[in-house]
């Protein structure tokens, strides 16, 4: 996942490796550079052939985000890989290793860095928020941690941004700053959804949604955890959940809302 720390471990091995040489005898490419084929026959394969008269380690090449790469790309990569093996080491960074070729996976070791705990999370912002003067409720800080889903990337982006749209970093205006619901606005529509007919409980999650500004995909992001605190029969369960899973896809496929809200309030009223 992101925000894990996997740019800032290489980065900080490839320095502990070349000390002052780093720069020469590194390649970084992240998603900001062209990598399409192009960029994988010249500056990959310029850079590893290419001899270095006063160092004798390998060079190292980082491709971050490895995995936004076409096919093509890979594919030329691979033969690179294979050539110059001896002389440079390659380091591919990815949030989805299955858009990764499985010729490219079989030739490399692979890492997976599983999202932070949300104690080291915690204690990284408060080094942050001592260090910053930033006026955060504890409440607030256990809203960031929740939202964030083990990013500490994301972590620290809102908290900068709730400290400078805000007086005070507290759970509503972390919610306020991400567009997220908050957890009461969450039991109010799930309320609506167990409690309601069909036409009352899509008019009044309609009118909340508009008058609260909220997307479906992050009502339903916050809906699930609570979904299991109900307790349903072990198959209603179930049947709720997939049938969630295919609508979040369908949002994902950019169809329409309000059919899909429709959808969500049948799916309680079956």
């Amino acid at each position: 996942p992101p925000g894990t720390g996997k740019t800032t471990t290489i980065l900080a091995i490839a320095r502990k490796l070349n000390g002052p040489k780093y720069q020469a005898m590194t390649l970084e490419l992240n998603a900001s550079d062209a990598r399409g084929i192009d960029v994988v026959r010249t500056t990959i394969k310029s850079f590893a052939e290419t001899q270095q008269i006063f160092s004798a380690g390998h060079k190292l090449v980082i491709l971050d985000e490895a995995d936004a790469m076409t096919s093509a790309a890979q594919f030329a990569l691979r033969r690179v890989i294979e050539k110059y093996t001896t002389t440079t080491r390659f380091c591919l960074i990815c949030n989805y290793v299955n858009k990764i070729i499985p010729a490219l996976q079989s030739r490399t070791t692979k890492f997976r860095f599983a999202p932070l705990e949300s104690k080291l999370i915690k204690r990284r912002l408060m080094e942050v928020v001592e260090r910053e003067g930033v006026n955060v409720t504890p409440d607030g800080l256990k809203a960031i941690i929740k939202l964030s889903g083990g990013d500490m990337r994301k972590c620290l982006n809102v908290l900068q941004a709730c400290h400078i749209g805000y007086d005070i970093t507290n759970e509503e205006n972390v919610h306020l700053c991400t567009g997220m619901p908050l957890t009461r606005d969450i039991e109010l529509i799930l309320g609506f959804l167990l409690n309601e007919q069909f036409s009352d409980a899509y008019q009044k999650i309609l009118e909340f949604q508009t008058e609260k500004g909220l997307a479906l995909n992050d009502i339903l992001l916050q809906l699930h955890p609570l979904i299991l605190k109900v307790k349903f029969p072990p198959e209603v369960l179930m049947f709720v959940l997939s049938q969630l899973a295919e609508l979040d896809y369908r949002l994902a496929n950019a169809c329409n809302e309000k059919i899909q809200l429709s959808s969500l309030v049948g799916i309680f009223k079956i």
